[in-house]
């Protein structure tokens, strides 16, 4: 089935959301300063603090620029964002409403109502788009800046590369090789990135700059590196205008008559 060039620009959006989204806060937020990588601290102290600096909050909201370069083609997007941790993630198109995703523990959905079109399915083209398998509490680990995996369900080395705790397994998988960056003053990630050599497939997401809100430490802004083969993607996202524990709803209703998108 050929895609209407709408919904493949669409779909690329929402998904490089999916998996690398960051969030910042709003006027009571402060610039954190980094510190200083040690090298004394043993893999175990280091995930130990990186596990305890998880976000805690119920719900999250905010407004999103997304700005996506492609083959020297550039496009921008603006996004609302609304989150309920462990529960739902929602973005909607921000000034007609246009397009709708909401992503929860055993669904993936969203609608397009310029091609009044929709999907509804499971994690399998999340996954299938990153060449990992996804679901949703490794989506939401990425958007607050932890790692995807938990870390202690395997041996883990450090070591101090420019001043960030370059954590690794000790045993790399064959297929994947995988590596965290943790900031030595907030102990969030500094940079994600994961490596498919026989894919000819890379992904890294930096975390640029973190700030202090309501004593939780987020991410402001990060930049996404997507390469396959000898396409690049690179991705710029900027969060203002969040808050945190607010009232929040998530309306999703599919208009009648859409046709479903059948992703093969």
């Amino acid at each position: 089935m050929k895609l209407p060039q709408v919904y493949k620009n669409f779909k690329l959006i929402l998904n490089v959301i999916l998996i690398t989204l960051a969030f910042s806060c709003g006027s009571t937020k402060r610039v954190i300063a980094s510190g200083v990588a040690s090298d004394k601290l043993s893999a175990k102290q280091v995930i130990k603090q990186h596990t305890k600096n998880d976000i805690d909050f119920k719900t999250l909201k905010a407004r999103v620029k997304i700005d996506i370069t492609q083959n020297n083609n550039s496009q921008g997007a603006g996004f609302t964002l609304r989150m309920e941790k462990d529960k739902v993630i929602w973005l909607s198109e921000s000034i007609l409403g246009m397009a709708r995703m909401m992503i929860t523990p055993d669904k993936v959905k969203f609608y397009n109502k310029l091609d009044n079109e929709y999907f509804d399915g499971d994690y399998k083209l999340l996954s299938d788009v990153v060449g990992i398998d996804l679901d949703f509490m490794k989506v939401q680990n990425i958007l607050l800046g932890q790692a995807i995996y938990d870390l202690n369900d395997e041996p883990y080395q450090v070591s101090v590369n420019n001043n960030s705790y370059a954590v690794s397994p000790k045993d790399q998988n064959a297929l994947i090789e995988l590596f965290y960056l943790i900031n030595p003053s907030h102990f969030k990630m500094d940079s994600l990135q994961m490596q498919q050599a026989l894919e000819k497939r890379m992904l890294q997401v930096d975390y640029s700059s973190y700030q202090e809100v309501d004593k939780q430490i987020v991410p402001e802004n990060i930049r996404i590196i997507a390469v396959e083969d000898t396409s690049e993607v690179a991705i710029t996202m900027e969060f203002k205008s969040v808050s945190l524990n607010d009232e929040v709803r998530f309306p999703f209703n599919i208009p009648s008559g859409y046709k479903e998108i059948e992703i093969k």
